[in-house]
């Protein structure tokens, strides 16, 4: 498909020898003679818009040439001569951020010609780019040896840059084999086996068949690789349906381009899009084509220039650099944006965002208010919709300030942690554009980089000069408030145009996060290290063997190949068949996990480590999203004397009935007064025949309720769902919009806000009944931790236009955290009380109050704050003070607000339960202090005997004797104590104390730690295993979390309502927090205690065979001969031992109730007392014992050292102990476990008549066979038995005293 911005002559000559500077311009000879003529007679170019059809130079007439320079090879691509200039590709990703003088165009053709004639270029293309296409000089500080890229908007082909495709898998299939079999032969065991079966490839070395010892290996390592071929592969499943999300994406084109060449281009690459089903354009016919234009706002004069505009919808994955993607209300971005244009989605008037966000880009922290110009008789508020009725009473908002200025808020939540909603625009100089204009775009980004609060780029338009040959670049420059990252999600009510910057690995979220690693559960290298003990022990046995029969004595063989031989006839005490038995118990733990009624939805994505979930001693959560739900809701309010919440908010409404519902006339057919905060029917109405008290307490509540209703950046609009009209709020905060909605629910709702005005309505009555005009706004910072408004009430009735004149009332409204407002607001008693008991519930308090400015006050402190904005330094400072000054003194106190952040579900329950269970709990999140203290006290991850210890505004210049005297209180009092620490501080001691920092931050029972970045997240929990090398579990829900979850030893994912990034990036995902209680204390503590006994049963499998084999040897005159040969050796470990052992993974001790309601199980397990050195060595002493009584015993009453028929004995002695000795072992008997038991002994004796190269089987039919084996069995087995009994009588495990209870 041609690029917007090529046209081409059908029939062009070739190109020439020279390279004339005639081939840069327009050739007026190659013009159709109407325009050569009307281009002559013009005296000014006309505008695009203003151009008629007639006037305007037929573009297809025109040919475009490379700049100087470049030639074709005749295969798309070019050479660089001498003299010629390489900036002219249309996207590059490794320019200077500062352009060189160099006067090339943007690149042309890129279509592979036999022939390389000689384009003409377009004189809006050719002009020098170096006006207004740089970046800033502080770009060069911003990113890394001066890189940038340069975008031409709508291009295609689209250059090479990294796909943008989610990536959650491990391996590609070139990686695949060389990693996995690394990661398995890393472990001791499988290396031994290993060497063991390349033993058997040397004839002197060589025991019974080859294939007893490779084809165990091999059928360990194809079960270990394909279980971790089948996790790769469904996380690239999961991660193509992420891939395969839908976008609408803007391709621009030139329809008038009706050369062969192109066309044969628009069929191999455009129509090869079109083909696909999710590609199908929007436009099937000509029709739509121009119905479309029409609406979005351009005719079809622009096609006559040489631009169209399809609408095609395409995968996420398909999105280039460079492509315009369309988004809508609650889209999520799929890649890094730079906005271009954004427009209401409603047909009517659009709603306007609060002029205190557009005059504040983000994260700027000046306590700077805004002074809106005055306009007595603006426009807008009695303002009619189409069908002639005020828009105030159909609740619609009249600004048209959205499409103005292209305003767009986002929800970062997935990307940053931070619940407030950002204030995006798009740049004023693409704001004004169409679409089809876009083709004159052009963007020089930075490199890319993973600072999400960072970005500095420009953005060029190349318009016409008169003459038409040339053109003129206006630039403008971009920063974050110009970009939308991946991730984030729309969340105004707009149709956002953006252009494409970085995709796939590139974006800000991607480059944030880590790569997966393979993650090997401790479980496994405790069983690796005692596989050494193991091998340390066989190799001791082998020499001693030796040495006893003497090292010279060896007539044979030499002594060191006797040696290998006892190593190889040993080599069962490593069992092979463990990993088999381990991965296959893994598998069977995930299914049942999987399919758990009561945690429905959960996947297990790492099948590796389920034992690793019975193991955690930490938890890193996520905030928002994981612990809460993001929504905000007004609980409670207090107006000195009385406190509502709950049912007493009908009280309230029925206040604001009573003192909003009308006017003092009673005609109904007048219009209503409208209500100031001195309206005498305002305060007489609430209950004219209430007590004295009454009336107080309702005038103090409409007086608040006034307030919150007016003292917010809160802009209300109107949406449409199921036929049904609704109003809706935006709001950089989802504190503000709760009050919002809540002053809406007890009766006054807010129906138009914009930078001027602000109007209430009655819900009650639906009229109008309070109208302000705005006259400065003082925006909430972190710092300062309040927000104002000066107001001047509008009097009258609300059938005319306001008017505002010296009697009008003006009033300052604030409203903000206790902590800074308890000295603002005039003295109290209450206030302090308050707000400490709000806090205890865990809600985030605002106290709100007032003042009434005389017109002379106001004027006064305009003046001062009009002179503190000019001063050239401290500008900030000054203005605050300003405002302290004038305003900020002796405030009516009229009310303080609990706002509840809603909690997940069983949030509270669960956090008490996994405290119990020893897990010590961090919270770590992008969020302010404020709330993330809220929220840890009202999910209770601190309890209220606990003191939280804050640590903030640490930077590298602090001393570090102050720094660490911060944490003098922690290490004095670990177990009573929480700390709460922000970003900064966080950073500080991870960069200058990270030892003396985490020593006692481990300590704490819980710990909160504020504006964390993705990658302060992944060094805490790395940091934590590191120091402690203990289990860090770590759990998330958005794309912010992706790199704590890959950092953790078991991460954990909850799908969230804005994304599955965690979710598909974690080894377990689950759908709610609560859920995560029943997958650690129920299905990780089953995990784990199977696994280790497991273990232990096939360690002993194998030890008790090698006892039996170095009796055999030293009866045997220390010959290195083997015991049971072929297939005795494998039949032991598989067919006659395999499934009753294996069965041990459906054991339990506890059922599930026991287990939650005792956690305290689970604590056990964290001192990994189930697979420890003591148990190990207590089984390798039942395994010595039973395996010489056995072999002995057999010698002994058969009377043969090396018989069938004291082989038969021997090996049937054996099979039945293991057997028995898994029946002792079981606590919960299953079906399965019976039936495994009864199946393999069954097994055992059908096959006897099998084994007669083996066994006497004569002998085997005869009661003296039977006797020996019952005699050899008991004395075998029932000292064991005994010393169990008494250890559990005398001192009994814990599963047996909560089940005694």
């Amino acid at each position: 498909m041609s690029r917007a911005h090529q046209y081409h002559q059908p029939n062009a000559a070739d190109s020439p020898d020279d390279n004339s500077d005639s081939d840069i311009e327009l050739d007026i000879d190659e013009l159709s003679p109407r325009g050569r003529s009307e281009q002559h007679s013009s005296q000014e170019f006309p505008s695009w818009h203003q151009q008629s059809p007639e006037s305007r130079i037929p573009l297809r007439n025109l040919r475009i040439s490379r700049t100087r320079g470049f030639r074709g090879d005749g295969h798309g691509r070019h050479e660089h001569h001498p003299g010629g200039s390489d900036a002219d590709r249309a996207v590059e990703d490794n320019v200077p951020l500062l352009d060189s003088n160099d006067s090339s165009g943007t690149a042309m053709d890129h279509e592979p010609r036999r022939h390389s004639p000689n384009h003409r270029v377009a004189g809006f293309f050719s002009s020098n780019r170096n006006n207004g296409s740089s970046l800033p000089p502080e770009a060069q500080e911003s990113t890394t040896n001066g890189a940038s890229r340069n975008i031409t908007i709508g291009q295609y082909p689209p250059p090479r840059f990294p796909p943008n495709a989610v990536s959650n898998a491990k391996y590609t299939a070139w990686s695949f084999l060389p990693r996995t079999l690394y990661n398995e032969f890393s472990f001791f065991f499988n290396m031994y086996f290993l060497l063991v079966a390349l033993s058997q490839l040397i004839p002197p070395l060589r025991i019974g068949y080859v294939s007893t010892y490779v084809v165990p290996l091999v059928f360990v390592l194809s079960i270990t690789l394909g279980k971790e071929a089948l996790d790769d592969i469904a996380r690239r499943r999961r991660d193509a349906e992420a891939n395969k999300e839908a976008y609408t994406v803007l391709r621009l084109h030139d329809p008038s381009d009706t050369s062969g060449r192109s066309r044969k281009r628009q069929t191999t690459k455009e129509n090869l899009w079109r083909s696909r089903p999710m590609h199908q354009p929007v436009q099937s016919n000509r029709l739509n084509v121009i119905e479309e234009e029409e609406r979005l706002g351009y005719n079809s004069k622009d096609s006559q220039l040489g631009i169209e505009v399809d609408e095609l919808r395409i995968r996420s994955r398909d999105i280039k650099v460079g492509d315009i993607v369309k988004l809508g209300k609650d889209q999520r971005v799929p890649a890094d944006l730079v906005i271009l244009k954004s427009s209401s989605a409603d047909s009517g008037a659009t709603a306007s965002v609060p002029q205190s966000l557009k005059a504040r880009p983000s994260g700027s922290l000046s306590m700077e208010a805004e002074t809106i110009p005055q306009n007595p008789k603006q426009d807008g508020i009695q303002r009619a919709d189409e069908n002639g009725e005020p828009l105030e009473t159909s609740g619609k908002s009249t600004s048209n300030d959205s499409d103005s200025t292209g305003e767009a808020f986002l929800r970062t939540d997935q990307l940053d942690g931070e619940t407030d909603w950002k204030l995006r625009l798009a740049s004023p100089l693409t704001q004004s554009l169409d679409p089809p204009d876009f083709a004159r775009l052009r963007i020089v980004a930075g490199r890319p980089s993973k600072k999400v609060n960072e970005f500095v780029g420009t953005v060029e338009y190349l318009s016409h000069e008169e003459d038409g040959a040339h053109s003129k670049a206006a630039s403008a420059p971009l920063t974050i408030d110009n970009t939308a990252w991946a991730n984030t999600v729309l969340a105004s009510n707009v149709t956002v145009l953006a252009v494409v910057v970085y995709t796939g690995a590139q974006t800000r979220q991607a480059m944030s996060t880590t790569p997966p690693r393979s993650k090997t559960g401790l479980l496994d290298c405790e069983i690796n290290n005692l596989t050494k003990i193991l091998c340390a022990l066989t190799l001791g046995l082998s020499i001693t063997l030796v040495a006893l029969e003497g090292f010279e004595n060896q007539e044979e063989m030499k002594w060191y190949v006797a040696i290998t031989r006892f190593l190889i006839l040993f080599s069962t005490i490593i069992p092979i068949s463990l990993r088999v038995n381990l991965d296959m118990g893994k598998s069977v733990y995930a299914w049942f996990i999987e399919r758990d009624q009561g945690i429905p939805g959960t996947v297990v994505r790492t099948s590796t480590i389920p034992e690793e979930l019975g193991r955690i001693e930490y938890l890193l959560s996520d905030k928002t999203g994981t612990l809460t739900q993001n929504e905000m809701e007004l609980k409670k309010v207090h107006v000195g004397t009385v406190s509502y919440a709950n049912e007493a908010m009908d009280e309230v409404a029925s206040y604001i009935r009573q003192g909003f519902v009308a006017g003092p006339t009673t005609d109904a057919s007048q219009r209503s007064s409208l209500v100031t905060p001195s309206s005498t029917f305002h305060k007489s109405s609430v209950g004219a025949s209430a007590t004295r008290t009454r009336r107080e307490i309702g005038s103090r509540v409409l007086d608040l309720v006034l307030a919150l209703a007016l003292c917010h950046n809160v802009t209300p609009s109107m949406e449409e769902k199921n036929g049904r009209g609704f109003t809706t709020y935006q709001a950089s905060s989802p504190d503000e919009i709760a009050i919002v909605r809540w002053t809406e629910q007890v009766g006054l709702r807010l129906i138009h806000r914009d930078r001027k005005s602000i109007t209430l309505q009655s819900v009650e009555t639906s009229r109008i009944v309070v109208r302000v005009q705005v006259l400065n706004v003082f925006p909430f910072t972190s710092e300062g931790k309040r927000m104002g408004i000066i107001l001047q009430f509008n009097r009258g009735d609300d059938s005319t236009d306001p008017t505002v004149d010296e009697a009008d009332e003006i009033w300052f409204y604030q409203k903000g955290a206790d902590t800074v407002m308890t000295s603002i607001v005039a003295a109290n008693d209450w206030l302090d009380e308050e707000t400490a008991n709000m806090a205890r519930e865990g809600f985030r308090t605002l106290v709100i109050g007032r003042k009434k400015l005389s017109a002379q006050q106001y004027q006064d402190f305009s003046a001062s704050y009009k002179e503190a904005s000019l001063s050239l330094q401290s500008r900030d400072a000054r203005m605050a003070r300003v405002v302290r000054e004038h305003l900020e003194v002796n405030l009516e106190l009229l009310g303080v607000t609990g706002v509840e952040d809603k909690l997940q579900k069983d949030v509270k329950p669960s956090l008490e339960l996994l405290r119990n269970a020893g897990i010590k709990i961090w919270m770590l999140t992008g969020d302010k202090v404020e709330t993330a203290r809220c929220v840890a006290v009202s999910a209770k991850l601190v309890s209220r005997t606990q003191y939280i210890h804050t640590i903030t505004k640490l930077t590298p210049i602090t001393p570090a004797s102050s720094a660490l005297d911060t944490l003098s209180l922690l290490r004095s009092k670990p177990d009573s104590t929480a700390l709460l620490i922000d970003g900064d501080s966080l950073s500080y001691f991870l960069s200058h104390h990270r030892w003396e920092f985490i020593s006692i931050a481990v300590q704490l029972p819980a710990v909160i730690a504020c504006r964390c970045s993705p990658t302060q997240k992944a060094d805490i929990a790395y940091l934590i295993r590191q120091f402690t090398k203990k289990r860090v579990a770590c759990i998330g829900d958005g794309g912010n979390d992706v790199s704590m979850i890959q950092a953790a030893d078991v991460g954990v994912g909850i799908v969230g309502k804005e994304g599955r990034q965690a979710s598909l990036a974690a080894d377990f995902s689950i759908t709610s927090f609560h859920h995560l209680t029943k997958l650690l204390v129920w299905h990780g503590r089953n995990s784990y205690k199977r696994s280790a006994k497991l273990a232990q049963f096939i360690i002993h499998r194998g030890l008790i065979i090698s006892v039996c084999q170095t009796i055999y040897s030293i009866a045997a005159h220390f010959e290195p001969n083997a015991l049971y040969r072929d297939w005795l050796l494998v039949g032991y470990a598989t067919v006659y031992t395999m499934a009753p052992v294996f069965s041990l993974v459906l054991d339990k001790d506890v059922d599930e109730g026991l287990a939650n309601l005792y956690p305290e199980l689970y604590n056990e397990l964290t001192n990994g007392q189930s697979l420890s050195y003591r148990t190990f060595f207590v089984w390798v002493a039942v395994s010595i014992y039973q395996g010489s009584i056995i072999q002995g015993l057999s010698q002994i009453l058969v009377g043969s050292v090396d018989s069938p028929q004291m082989v038969s004995v021997s090996f049937t002695v054996l099979v039945i102990n293991e057997l028995i000795m898994v029946a002792c072992e079981i606590v919960t008997w299953h079906r399965i476990m019976v039936a495994s038991l009864l199946g393999t002994m069954a097994i055992y004796i059908g096959s006897v008549p099998l084994l007669g190269g083996y066994f006497d089987l004569a002998y085997v039919w005869s009661w003296g066979f039977a006797w020996r084996v019952a005699s050899i069995s008991a004395i075998s087995l029932i000292p064991v038995y005994s010393v169990k009994m008494l250890r559990r009588t005398l001192k009994p495990p814990s599963y047996r005293k909560v089940q005694g209870i």
